[in-house]
């Protein structure tokens, strides 16, 4: 059983970012992790996944999701660029990941009360493990997205 454990990128941790990458078929729904190695953006941090110890994966935690998605509360938080390596996928980690989300916000940002996400109605596999790991879909669509309408998915914490 892999053990999963999520830790917010530290600047030693960026040369692992970097060693992140995801097929090119699904750069358009994510980006490459190395594009989120150096400074982030202002109310966006970065976290890692690791998985047995190894960084396996990314993503961050915007402090103001509705900032770009009024569907959503204002100063809701938001899960963005979730990515796991190509190399590790298809072994439950994103699922995983999921789960364990809840209790990792409790502890970094006490304040969330929920967290949404947006995942582009042409991958279907990514929005499965959402659901499967606890996000339920408000039925909404977010239809700014860079390449197509979006879910728009909620987790209450």
């Amino acid at each position: 059983m892999t053990t999963i454990t999520l830790r917010p990128l530290t600047d030693g941790q960026r040369d692992a970012l970097r060693a992140l990458a995801v097929s090119p078929d699904q750069v358009q729904f994510s980006g490459q992790p190395s594009e989120f190695s150096g400074d982030p953006a202002a109310g966006i941090d970065v976290h890692l996944i690791h998985a047995d110890g190894l960084c396996v994966g990314m993503f961050r935690i915007d402090h103001d999701f509705s900032r770009e998605h009024p569907q959503v509360p204002q100063g809701a938080f938001g899960l963005r660029s979730m990515i796991v390596d190509q190399r590790h996928q298809g072994r439950g980690i994103g699922t995983a990941m999921i789960r364990a989300l809840p209790a990792y916000l409790a502890q970094h940002y006490p304040t969330a009360r929920q967290i949404y996400l947006t995942v582009n109605l042409r991958n279907p596999g990514a929005r499965r493990s959402y659901i499967n790991g606890g996000f339920v879909d408000t039925g909404e669509h977010y239809l700014g997205g860079a390449v197509g309408p979006q879910h728009i998915l909620r987790m209450d914490l």
